[in-house]
C-alpha cells in the first residue's frame, strides 16, 4: 500500500484543531485545568469539531498502523515497534511534561500554596489521590495510552486468528462499508454506545471504567485498519463526501442551535436526547466528509508535509502544558478574552516548535518526544508513516 498523503494532511489539521480546541477550554464553562474569564458562547464553535476530532485521529492512526503492520508482517515485533514508539514518550511526558498541569490547577482552584519544584519532588508521585486528583497523571496523553492498548490488541488477534479468518474479516468490512451503510451502520452504533450500552456514561479517560470511550474509539481504529486495504471503501468515502458534507453541517446546526437556546447543558426533554443523537450523526457525518475530501483533493505531497507530519507527535505531547502554564500566568492580567485568546494561541505555538526544533537536532531526546532516533540526511526528518 502506498502512503496516503491525504491522511497525512487530514491528521496535521486534526492536531492544530486539537491546539485551538484547547484553547478554547480555558474559557468555556467546561471543566479544565486552569480557567479564565470566558463565555459560554465560546462553546458554540468548539462544537463544530467536539463530535469528530478524536475519532477522526483514531482511523487515521489505525490507517497508518496497518502500513506499518504490513512492514513488520510479524505481530510481536508490530507490537514491540509500537510499544517503543508510544510508551517512552508517554513515560516522558507522565514525569516531564504533564506534572506543571496538576500543580496549576491544584494551586489556582484548591489553595496548594507550594511551588512547583516542592510539588514534583514531594506530591506528584504519590500514586494515588491527592485532594480531588490522581497522582501521578497522563491528562491529554490518554490519546496515546489508549493507542498504545488498542495496537497491542489488535497485534494480539493478529497472532491468534488464522489467516483465512483475517482475510474473511477484511472482505465482511469491504461488503459491508460501501453504499448507504459507511454513514447508517457507524452512526448506529454511536447512537447504540450512548443511548443502549451506556446511557448517560460520559468518558473518564481513567482507561479502566472508561467503556464509553472504549466503545466509540476502538472501533475506529479498527476501522481505520480494514480501510486501509479496503479500496472500495475509500472511493465509497469520495464519492459521497458532499452529502456527508451536507449531513454534518445539518447536525451541527441541530447541536449549535440547541446550545445557544439552552446553554450550559440545561436544555430539557426531549431536547436532551436529540442534541446528543445529532452529536452522533455530526461526529461520523463529519469524519466520512473529511476523509472523502482528503483523498479527493488533498492526496498529494508538499515539501512541507514531511516536517508538519513528524511534528504533530512532539507538538501533541507539549501543547496543554504550554496552555495551562500560559494561562495560569495570564490570570492576575485581566485582559480581554479575545486577548487572552490570541495570547495563548501565539504562545501555544510558539513553545510547541521551540521543542519540536531543539529535541529533534538533539539525538537523545527524539525518542522521548515521539521521534524516531536518526534523522533521514535527504530531508532532515522521517519520511516514514508516522502515528500518534
Amino acid at each position: 500500500m502506498q502512503r496516503h498523503y491525504g491522511l497525512d494532511w487530514l491528521r496535521i489539521g486534526a492536531f492544530a484543531i486539537l491546539i485551538l480546541y484547547h484553547v478554547g477550554m480555558v474559557f468555556v464553562p467546561w471543566d479544565f485545568h486552569v480557567k479564565l474569564p470566558g463565555a459560554w458562547w465560546v462553546a458554540v464553535p468548539m462544537m463544530a469539531s467536539n463530535p469528530w476530532r478524536l475519532s477522526l485521529l483514531f482511523v487515521v492512526s489505525g490507517y497508518a498502523s496497518r502500513a506499518l503492520y504490513l512492514r513488520n508482517r510479524v505481530p510481536w515485533r508490530f507490537a514491540r515497534q509500537r510499544s517503543l514508539r508510544l510508551l517512552v514518550p508517554l513515560f516522558f511526558g507522565i514525569v516531564v511534561i504533564v506534572p506543571v498541569q496538576p500543580w496549576v490547577e491544584l494551586s489556582s482552584k484548591y489553595g496548594y500554596t507550594e511551588g512547583f519544584w516542592h510539588f514534583l519532588t514531594h506530591d506528584y508521585f504519590r500514586f494515588g489521590a491527592f485532594g480531588p486528583i490522581v497522582l501521578p497523571a497522563w491528562n491529554h496523553l490518554w490519546f496515546v495510552a489508549y493507542l498504545w492498548i488498542y495496537t497491542l490488541l489488535l497485534a494480539l488477534g493478529a497472532a491468534v486468528l488464522p489467516a483465512a479468518a483475517r482475510r474473511a474479516l477484511q472482505r465482511a468490512f469491504v461488503a459491508v462499508m460501501r453504499g448507504p451503510a459507511l454513514l447508517l451502520v457507524p452512526i448506529a452504533w454511536m447512537v447504540l454506545v450512548n443511548f443502549v450500552l451506556f446511557p448517560g456514561g460520559r468518558e473518564t479517560h481513567a482507561l479502566i471504567d472508561d467503556w464509553v470511550a472504549h466503545a466509540s474509539y476502538l472501533p475506529a481504529f479498527l476501522f481505520g485498519f480494514g480501510l486501509a486495504c479496503a479500496p472500495v471503501t475509500l472511493a465509497a468515502f469520495v464519492t459521497r463526501w458532499r452529502e456527508s458534507s451536507a449531513i454534518a453541517v445539518a447536525a451541527y446546526a441541530l447541536v449549535a442551535g440547541i446550545e445557544i437556546r439552552w446553554p450550559g447543558n440545561t436544555m430539557p426533554a426531549p431536547w436532551g436526547t436529540i442534541f446528543s443523537v445529532a452529536r452522533a450523526v455530526e461526529g461520523w457525518a463529519a469524519v466520512a466528509a473529511l476523509i472523502g475530501f482528503a483523498d479527493r483533493f488533498c492526496n498529494r505531497d508538499h515539501r512541507w508535509r514531511p516536517m508538519l507530519t513528524e511534528a504533530v507527535f512532539p507538538f501533541y505531547l507539549i501543547h496543554q502544558s504550554v496552555i495551562v502554564l500560559v494561562g495560569y500566568w495570564l490570570r492576575p492580567a485581566g485582559l480581554p478574552i479575545w486577548l487572552d485568546a490570541v495570547v495563548l494561541v501565539a504562545t501555544t505555538v510558539a513553545g510547541c516548535w521551540a521543542f519540536y526544533l531543539i529535541g529533534r537536532t538533539i539525538a537523545p531526546l527524539r525518542p522521548l518526544i515521539g521521534l524516531r532516533r536518526h534523522r533521514s540526511r535527504r530531508t532532515g526528518v522521517d519520511p516514514r508513516p508516522a502515528v500518534a
